[in-house]
């Protein structure tokens, strides 16, 4: 874990021009300033919003002496606002940017800073197309702009509250060239909608409502993809809800998209949202009015990171994030808090003198948190700690944050267990002497014993081993940190086997089921490597796929929480993340391996228990799960879909498969699985035969199999029965039937006359039942003589 260091000065405002003039308008105004900078981090831009005098302005200053032209606009109500500062990308020059500045009223001016030149003007461009549009909200998306507009009713005296679907969401290219700045046409995301405020990232742009607005839309966000079109309805108390592809203009009303999810939505709860802002992986971060901190990601989970210690939020309260590496900065009511994205622990609370602060950018800088203030530049270094083989001081409160929850899920009383109470109550001896060995023991040089109480000494012999893992854990972190690149994938991998396999040997909970997620999700190709490694899956001689891990091991794999239990917040049991790493890297297996386990499942679990995993959802389907969760879809795919479906061996599966061929036309496969699975019982034999029969009564594609076709027929199918099944499935002409079509592809009785021989041919069963009666040399027997 990243530690947080000392806050130092490290620039006052000589690093800027006009410095003397950024540090005045940062020091004027009662309300905080809005400041802003550039990509390169070179720029910053202040807006100033405060009633006047003096007017309200944005202003732009250069660091490290950059000199040129500056750029300054104040604008004077009742002259429309300004909505927009932003940055976009210019295809002209890889790495270079232009400057958007967007007016309420669409009028947006397009500036581009030149070395020694200064600030220069390329354009004045009009976004909305009508007069009478006014723009919300605006952001940027590499090279377009998207933004929220209000279209006011045509009758002036219409009553605005009646119209609460008056906004449309618009999005349009800014191409910046050597002839000039263009627009693109305006493509409408989604119309007669209510008012919504837009926030991009890179790859998707989320509608968060207005608060105005929240009476209507109060229960759910939108999240629009941009390059397939397509809109996501989610809501931060259920989830992901709904998600709809874009094809046509009449598609994009807000109405007809909610549609279908009404029901599901009036049951939700409202939203609760304070301050939202996007952190650099793409996620949306929200603040509720009770402190807390969650992050919605692009597919619709939600994911709870901090609460923010200072109860519920005022609604005038300032609230600033921002996204550092894996680190979330958040400064409320002068206390700056530094948490961990992933893990939620917070690494550093620092209470800051300075009333008014904002975050600059450091590109290239992911270790330090640099902070403009009213008196200077500020920075904040975040580095590893200097000797990590030495337990981190947070050790020991593990320990105890551990066994609390431990006991809190055992305990039939309804009191909260804390750490302070642990501590002191003296009730549990476990954390305490568990925390003894790691203060007195891993880090001394001396014997390991020393200082110890006596009764602690038999526990530590028996510890000894988990100590020396923990140790060489310990080591191998240090080496990871200290590595260089060419060696640091290989101490990566063994470190992630290392993890892996010890959770495999542990109990398999909520918590550390999410912890592996996070484990694969960021150390992809070692978390497989670790995955082959501690299941031992290698190919025999004969090519096929064994595995020759413990029993223990497996019920892990298969009997971990399931996905009802995880709930909808991206976290996904591990059998599907092992089905999701062999379709990554080795999809070939993968039926191969859900045959494996389905041979584990009859050998551990009694049929159709209920406690193993095909008592639930069968394994099959949830690898079919996890390959319609793939993002683009490809003929590999149905290869894949159908080999599991075949690999499964279930009727049902096997008839899903066979259908899916028959759609595909592959008749030479066809016949091949039902030539197969017709074996494995009765039943489905005459399932398989019957779906043969009705295709071959509608096309003649089967006609080259017929010989392979008819032995398939079950015992008990008479010739009434088949021909039952071949009128009702006859294809229906539109003309009037003639004895003699030219088409040459209508079923004759020559086809079906093999099949209705071999039937009749074939001895009744009723016959077989009385054929030694009916052999008998006289009919009937004859009469037995008479007793006297």
């Amino acid at each position: 874990m990243k530690r947080a260091g000392m806050l130092r000065q490290v620039s006052d405002f000589s690093d800027f021009s006009r410095g003397h003039r950024l540090q005045e308008l940062l020091c004027q105004g009662e309300e905080p300033s809005h400041v802003q900078s550039s990509p390169d981090g070179q720029h910053l831009l202040v807006l100033q919003k405060s009633r006047p005098p003096p007017l309200p302005r944005v202003v732009a200053f250069q660091r490290h002496g950059i000199s040129g032209t500056d750029l300054e606009r104040n604008w004077q109500p009742p002259q429309p606002a300004l909505v927009g500062l932003l940055f976009l990308q210019s295809p002209v020059t890889l790495g270079s940017w232009v400057l958007a500045i967007v007016w309420e009223h669409g009028r947006t001016e397009v500036w581009h800073f030149v070395v020694a030149v200064g600030w220069q003007l390329l354009q004045t461009l009009e976004l909305c197309q009508g007069a009478r549009a006014r723009i919300i909200s605006v952001c940027s998306q590499g090279g377009s702009l998207v933004w929220c507009e209000e279209r006011p009713p045509l009758d002036a005296h219409s009553d605005m509250s009646k119209c609460a679907l008056r906004f449309c969401v618009c999005t349009r290219a800014l191409e910046v060239g050597e002839q000039g700045v263009q627009l693109g046409t305006v493509r409408i995301v989604l119309h007669n909608s209510p008012e919504y405020q837009v926030l991009a990232s890179p790859q998707h742009v989320f509608l968060v409502p207005a608060t105005a607005s929240f009476a209507t839309t109060s229960k759910f966000l939108l999240i629009w993809h941009s390059k397939k079109a397509k809109l996501t309805i989610t809501a931060p108390s259920a989830g992901f809800v709904h998600s709809k592809v874009l094809r046509s203009s009449s598609e994009s009303d807000f109405r007809k998209l909610l549609l279908g999810s009404v029901g599901l939505l009036s049951g939700l709860a409202p939203l609760d949202i304070h301050t939202s802002a996007v952190s650099n992986s793409g996620g949306l971060l929200l603040v509720s009015t009770k402190g807390a901190v969650n992050v919605v990601e692009p597919d619709g989970t939600q994911r709870h990171i901090f609460d923010l210690e200072r109860g519920p939020l005022a609604q005038g309260s300032l609230v600033q994030l921002k996204t550092f590496g894996s680190i979330l900065a958040c400064v409320l009511a002068g206390v700056l808090y530094l948490v961990d994205q992933n893990s939620g622990r917070l690494v550093e609370k620092k209470i800051l003198s300075m009333k008014e602060v904002h975050f600059l950018e450091s590109p290239g800088e992911e270790d330090s948190i640099q902070l403009l203030t009213q008196t200077g530049i500020y920075s904040f270094s975040l580095s590893k700690p200097e000797d990590s083989s030495r337990p981190e001081p947070c050790l020991v409160e593990m320990v105890f944050e551990e066994a609390c929850r431990y006991y809190q899920r055992r305990s039939l009383s309804s009191s909260k267990l804390t750490v302070e109470k642990l501590k002191k109550g003296g009730v549990f001896q476990a954390p305490v002497a568990l925390a003894s060995i790691l203060q007195h023991s891993l880090h001394q040089k001396q014997k390991p014993a020393q200082g110890l109480q006596d009764t602690y000494g038999t526990l530590l012999s028996t510890m000894s081993l988990e100590l020396q893992s923990y140790m060489s854990l310990e080591l191998l972190k240090t080496c990871v940190v200290c590595a260089p690149e060419s060696e640091m994938e290989s101490y990566c991998e063994e470190l992630v086997e290392q993890e892996i396999s010890r959770i495999l040997h542990s109990d398999m909970d909520k918590d550390n089921l999410a912890y592996l997620n996070s484990i694969f999700a960021s150390f992809p190709k070692a978390a497989w490597k670790a995955t082959r490694s501690c299941l031992q899956l290698q190919q025999n001689g004969d090519g096929l796929l064994v595995a020759r891990a413990t029993p223990e091991v497996w019920k892990k794999v298969l009997g971990g929480p399931q996905q009802e239990e995880v709930g909808q917040n991206g976290v996904v049991p591990l059998f599907e993340i092992i089905c999701a790493s062999f379709l990554r890297f080795k999809p070939k297996w993968l039926p191969s391996f859900v045959e494996l386990t389905q041979q584990y499942v009859s050998v551990s679990w009694p049929y159709s228990s209920k406690e193993g995993p095909e008592g639930r959802v069968p394994l099959y389907k949830r690898a079919l799960g996890v390959l319609a969760r793939k993002n683009k879809r490809s003929e590999a795919d149905d290869e894949m879909e159908l080999e599991l479906l075949l690999c499964s061996k279930r009727p049902k599966a096997v008839l899903q498969a066979l259908h899916l061929l028959i759609h595909l036309k592959r008749w030479q496969q066809v016949v091949e699985v039902a030539e197969k699975f017709s074996k494995l019982s009765p039943l489905l034999n005459k399932e398989i035969f019957t779906t043969l029969l009705a295709e071959f009564a509608q096309h003649r594609e089967l006609d080259p199999y017929l010989d392979r076709l008819w032995p398939l027929c079950p015992a008990e199918l008479t010739a009434s029965d088949i021909l039952t099944v071949v009128l009702q499935h006859l294809p229906r002409s539109q003309e009037d039937p003639v004895p003699f079509s030219s088409e040459g592809n209508q079923l004759t009785v020559g086809l079906l006359k093999p099949l209705l021989q071999r039937v009749v041919q074939r001895p009744c069963i009723q016959d077989e039942m009385y054929s030694d009666a009916l052999q008998s040399p006289t009919f009937p027997p004859p009469t037995p003589p008479r007793e006297h």
